[in-house]
Parts: C-alpha cells; sequence; structure tokens
C-alpha cells in the first residue's frame, strides 16, 4: 500500500511540473524526458545512452517540436552537441556532434557558393594564394620548423623481383622520428620519378599487403616510393601513445613528416624533380590532398576514397586544425581544386562519403582546370558499386594514371591483356619493415618520449633558412 502511495505521490508532482511550465520556468524539461516524449509522439526508436543525456534539461522543450522528427531531434539536441543516426527503419542512435560532417545537401550549397567567389585563373589564384598562407598558419607550420642536421637512419635492404626495399627514419624535429620503408626499383638508371605515399586508418598500417602490393609494383614500373607511418601510429607509438593521434597537432605532425619525406626523395642523386607524385587513401587521401594544395613541388596526386564536399575527415589527425576554416570556410573539394592545373586523379566508390563526388565534386573540379584550358588533366576513377579501400581495382587506376604523367613501366603492373598482375611482389611480415627492430631496440637514444615533449618543440621551433610556397 506504502508503495503504491509513493507511485501515485511521484506521478502527481511530475504531471504538476508539466502543468505548471510556462515562460517563467522556460518550459524546461529533462533531455530523457523529452526523447520519451519524441519516440512516443513519432513512433520511432531512440537507443538511450545514460551518460549522454544525464543532468541535462532542454528549455522551451515542446516549443522545439515539428511535424518531421529529424528537424525535430535536431532542434532538440543542438544546443548539447549532440544528433542522431539513423540505424533502420524509424530507429535512430543518439552519438556526439560530428564537426567533420555536413549533410551531403549542405556540401553540395557549400560548393556552389565558392565556386561563385572566382570566376577565372586569375581570382582563382588570388584565392588560392589566401587559402596557402591560411592553411600553413593554421597547422602551425608558418614558418617552417629548422630540420634537424641529422642523416636518415636506413637499415635492412633486401632485394625482390624488379625492385629492392630499405627502411628509412627520417628526424622531422628534435627527438621525432618519421619512419616507412623505401622502395626502389632494381635497376636505377637516370633520374626516376618520386612518390610519397602517406598512410590512411586501415587495419595493420603500412605494413598490410595492399600497401606493399602498391608500393613494391610502383617501384617496379620505375618510380621511387616512400610509404611512410601515421603519427602515433606503427613505429611512432615508440614514442606515443596511441590516443595522441587524434589530438590536434597529429595534423601538423603529419603534414611537416609528408613535407621531410619529400625533401629526403629528392635528395637521392637520381631522383626527377619534374616528376613527382602522392597517392594515400582515407586518411591518406586527405594528406594527399593537403600536401598537394601545399606544395607544388608535387606534380600529380591520386587521392583515394577521400574526395567529398561534406565530409573533411572523421580524425583530428584530419581536421583538428583549422584547415578547413580558411577563407570563411572551406572544404575538401575546393582543397583538391588548388592543384589545378597538375594532372589529378580522383578515386572514389558508391560505399563511403565520396558516392557524390561523380555528379557534385568532379564537375566543379573540371570547371576550375577549364580556367587553365586543362579539363583533360583531371579525372575521376568511380567505382559505384565498391567500397571504402585501395583495393585492386584502384589500385590499377591509380598504375595506368601514373604511368601516362610519370613515364611509368604500366607493363610491369599488368599482364599481356591489360588485367592488373602485381604476382611478383613479395609480401613481407610487419617485423622486416621496421626501421628501428622488432623490439624498437634501434630506436636513437635521443627520442622523446611524451605528446607534452611533442608540444614544447613545436613552442621552440625556429624559422627555417629556405624559402617559397614549398616551405621545404
Amino acid at each position: 500500500m506504502l508503495r503504491t502511495l509513493r507511485i501515485l505521490l511521484a506521478f502527481l508532482l511530475l504531471t504538476t511540473a508539466a502543468v505548471a511550465q510556462n515562460s517563467d520556468d522556460q518550459y524546461r524539461e529533462p533531455l530523457q524526458t523529452v526523447l520519451d516524449q519524441i519516440q512516443q509522439r513519432y513512433g520511432v526508436k531512440i537507443r538511450p545512452d545514460a551518460a549522454m543525456v544525464k543532468d541535462k534539461w532542454v528549455t522551451y522543450a515542446e516549443w522545439r517540436f515539428r511535424p518531421d522528427v529529424e528537424e525535430t531531434l535536431k532542434n532538440v539536441l543542438a544546443p548539447f552537441d549532440l544528433q542522431v543516426t539513423k540505424t533502420g527503419d524509424k530507429a535512430y542512435k543518439l552519438k556526439t556532434f560530428q564537426y567533420h560532417l555536413k549533410t551531403p545537401e549542405e556540401g553540395a550549397a557549400q560548393l556552389a557558393y565558392l565556386a561563385s567567389q572566382y570566376h577565372d585563373a586569375a581570382t582563382w589564384e588570388k584565392r588560392k594564394a589566401e587559402l596557402r598562407s591560411c592553411m600553413w598558419q593554421a597547422l602551425q607550420l608558418s614558418p617552417m620548423p629548422t630540420k634537424p642536421a641529422s642523416k636518415p637512419i636506413i637499415t635492412n635492404k633486401r632485394q625482390f623481383d624488379g625492385y629492392t626495399v630499405e627502411n628509412v627514419a627520417l628526424e622531422t624535429l628534435p627527438g621525432l622520428y618519421m619512419t616507412g620503408s623505401v622502395y626502389k626499383p632494381l635497376k636505377v638508371k637516370g633520374k626516376v620519378p618520386v612518390i610519397i605515399s602517406p598512410d590512411g586508418h586501415f587495419g595493420d598500417g603500412r605494413y598490410r599487403a595492399d600497401a606493399q602490393k602498391r608500393c613494391a609494383t610502383l617501384a617496379r614500373m620505375g618510380a621511387m616510393v616512400y610509404s611512410y607511418d601515421l603519427f602515433a601510429w606503427g613505429e611512432s607509438l615508440l614514442q606515443f601513445k596511441g590516443e595522441d593521434h587524434r589530438r590536434s597537432l597529429a595534423m601538423s605532425v603529419q603534414a611537416l613528416n609528408g613535407e621531410r619525406a619529400l625533401d629526403y626523395l629528392l635528395s637521392l642523386k637520381n631522383a626527377d624533380p619534374s616528376r613527382v607524385a602522392i597517392t594515400g587513401g582515407s586518411g591518406g587521401g586527405s594528406q594527399t590532398m593537403l600536401l598537394t594544395a601545399l606544395d607544388d613541388r608535387i606534380k600529380v596526386s591520386v587521392p583515394v576514397v577521400m574526395l567529398s564536399t561534406y565530409h573533411s575527415g572523421g580524425c583530428p589527425c584530419e581536421s583538428g586544425q583549422p584547415v578547413h576554416l580558411c577563407g570563411g570556410g572551406t572544404n575538401n573539394a575546393e582543397l583538391a581544386a588548388m592543384a589545378a592545373p597538375r594532372p589529378q586523379l580522383a578515386i572514389t566508390d558508391g560505399g563511403d562519403w565520396t558516392a557524390q563526388t561523380p555528379e557534385v565534386a568532379y564537375p566543379y573540379l573540371q570547371k576550375l582546370y577549364g580556367y587553365y584550358g586543362k579539363t583533360d588533366l583531371v579525372q575521376n576513377a568511380h567505382f559505384p558499386k565498391e567500397g571504402h579501400d585501395y583495393g585492386a581495382n584502384k589500385r590499377q587506376a591509380m598504375y595506368k594514371f601514373l604511368a601516362q604523367h610519370q613515364r611509368l613501366n604500366l607493363s610491369a603492373a599488368e599482364d599481356a591483356s591489360g588485367k592488373l598482375d602485381e604476382s611478383k611482389v613479395t609480401i613481407e611480415k610487419e617485423e622486416a619493415q621496421k626501421v628501428f627492430g622488432p623490439k624498437g631496440e634501434l630506436l636513437p637514444a635521443n627520442a622523446i618520449h611524451s605528446f607534452e615533449a611533442l608540444q614544447a618543440l613545436f613552442n621552440k621551433t625556429a624559422p627555417a633558412t629556405s624559402t617559397g610556397e614549398a616551405k621545404n
């Protein structure tokens, strides 16, 4: 009986509170109560998350309701930096606000606005110069840090069918090392193209089989290729924690590492500075577009599964610094356009945020390249039935494009019938690809070992002695 009375009393208190709500108390209701009301009114299910809704109150709660449930949810959740994602028919999951994402419609609208701000090569070049200057500053790389005088650390050279591999580490700031492997043609004659290959957020990092096939095949085709780790990923974990990868400074470090990788390849006696390319997938695609936008030394670019008008990269290593806020706001399509009129192949698919690229971003790129009379130099290889990867079909499209614009031997990547042939590539175990040994025993004594030490390095960086847009 007592329990029944308590339940009744609680119900009366809640009912009284609801009835009493007016503008004097801003029509306040607990967020969980409002979500319950939305579920009941619209006949939907919203997956609960107690931590997200705890102690949160909605002001003018029912005044935010609209006939459309998704508009209602947007009105209710926006003040808390929360949103929902649809998980099924009339089913939603609560999630934190994704700063890097717009809707496809918002992305297309922003691109249309950006395109209206320039109408020829001269007005576009002015916009590009403003963006580039701001982007260097946003990355905290203006001025560029002085390059350490240490020599590259090169270990474990191996020879395979038509190519060699050696592991190379570069000191990019005092005590900060980037690690990777350099693939070279077995017989290097004269000047050869160079390609940097920033990695993405794929399992096993640059050690995975498809990354090895790609870099080794490009070497067999006649290029020198540097495949290197993401920051706080792979061997970089000898110096930092995995969670440090999701800090904003990771974006700056990766841009710096890309520049140092290019410096290194171009310092080799057989390097041809007129034939410099970059390609990477996913997060590596983000770096491909960014580095090409920043550095005119890069002559050809192939960003893979990343070109989108509404997705700026879901990791702080792609969007953690305010690069995309430059020029009053930009997006990856405009960053990709900064490559013009240099040859560019955007590889996209139907299974991720690049699905709309052929209809939205690609025509925009053609328009920008048209300012220079070079629409033929920008291409889009779209695979509508494929997903988010750097798979075989995507690699073959890249090989053909780089063979054309880097003067590479395409026959080393295809059989006599024109089908992809990577059978002569040796897939190595992860341990063989490590610069500093299986357990990191060769890591230099001066290596830093904390994110705080890295921050201190950025605070102490001095101006570089070199000048120019390449900032090398």
